[in-house]
């Protein structure tokens, strides 16, 4: 029997020539371990939530070193009651006097811990918003959420992310002031403490844990509403100014969409932001206003300073508020969509 007949198939017909002369594909070379590990650490990485939790950390701590100075500034001015009058200036003055005083390390005073603060606080805000916006509101990936349903996924993500780090946000609020000129605070050391250690004075002299969470009833109210705000409005004026045809607006429409985003829930939620500041420094020597409840800090504050007592530091707070937030979501957006497209193509998954 010739070649060509013992290749011969059952049903008779001829053999490919091509098959026939070559040998069977060999199966593709196991991948490493090492690459195997990598390829997981992609697909987990590029998960819609992790995505938005990482880069939610990237995006707090870009926005809140661009405005430092002013950020520290505000603080300054709403820890200031009816009497006090060391930072009763202009932003510019005030700024200047900052800078005369205490030169570019009062500009970034308390900067290191509000980072350190704000980038779980940014991750989890962020991640916990894209958590319960898939798990809770979208009943199938890519819906689109009402307003209702945007401004209670914020809400239900800035309670997550304060309780998670409250006590940096008040060992970050002592750090701001500890060293600006105020009289009542006396003369400054000459080595302030640092963030650890001012924790552990409050822990230690000022009532333990609870030392730690003074002013979070304020701080949630004030949160709640304007982490809802911030993500509903964000989310409503990028969709407007995305151009017909675009899936994404360019970056400084982005950048636009951000600063009126937190333009609109700072001013919405101002005083609850006041309210936050005063409870913090509450216990605090020299400058403790020594208010029983939330009412009656209202009604102090409002009896001696007038409705614009709820309102100081406002002016350098919304000059900080459009490059903070519109720095925030276009480096979240960006650092969000590089890790998206880690995802490995499907194909090297199953391999």
């Amino acid at each position: 029997m010739s070649a060509a007949e013992s290749t011969r198939s059952k049903d008779g017909s001829e053999p490919d020539p091509e098959l026939s002369a070559t040998s069977p594909p060999t199966p593709p070379p196991p991948r490493s371990e090492k690459a195997r590990a990598a390829n997981q650490f992609r697909s987990a990485i590029s998960e819609p939530v992790i995505a938005a939790f990482c880069a939610g950390g990237v995006a707090g701590a870009v926005s809140r070193t661009v405005v430092s100075p002013l950020e520290r500034l505000k603080i300054l001015f709403q820890v200031q009651s009816a009497g006090r009058e060391a930072y009763k200036l202009s932003v510019g003055k005030a700024l200047g006097k900052m800078w005369r005083e205490e030169g570019w390390r009062g500009f970034m005073r308390g900067n290191g811990t509000n980072c350190i603060r704000i980038v779980p606080y940014s991750a989890v805000q962020f991640g916990s918003y894209n958590f319960y916006k898939r798990h809770f509101f979208e009943r199938h990936p890519g819906d689109s959420l009402t307003p209702l349903s945007r401004l209670t996924c914020g809400g239900l993500a800035g309670i997550t992310s304060v309780t998670f780090t409250y006590p940096l946000d008040i060992v970050r609020t002592r750090l701001s002031i500890q060293s600006a000129s105020f009289a009542e605070l006396g003369e400054k050391p000459k080595k302030l403490p640092g963030m650890w250690q001012t924790m552990g004075m409050m822990y230690k002299t000022e009532g333990g844990v609870t030392a730690l969470y003074r002013g979070i009833v304020p701080t949630v109210a004030g949160v709640a509403p304007y982490v809802g705000l911030n993500f509903m409005t964000y989310e409503f004026v990028r969709q407007y100014l995305t151009l017909e045809g675009d899936q994404h607006p360019s970056a400084v429409r982005k950048l636009a969409a951000g600063a009126i985003s937190g333009a609109v829930a700072q001013t919405c939620t101002y005083p609850f932001d006041v309210l936050r500041r005063r409870f913090q420094i509450n216990t605090m020597s020299g400058m403790g206003y020594r208010y029983k409840s939330l009412p009656d800090a209202i009604r102090v504050i409002v009896a001696q300073e007038g409705i614009k007592g709820l309102y100081k530091g406002i002016i350098p707070n919304l000059l900080k508020v459009a490059p903070s937030m519109a720095s925030s979501w276009l480096s979240f957006e960006i650092c969000r969509d590089f890790l998206v497209s880690l995802k490995p193509e499907e194909d090297s998954l199953l391999q």
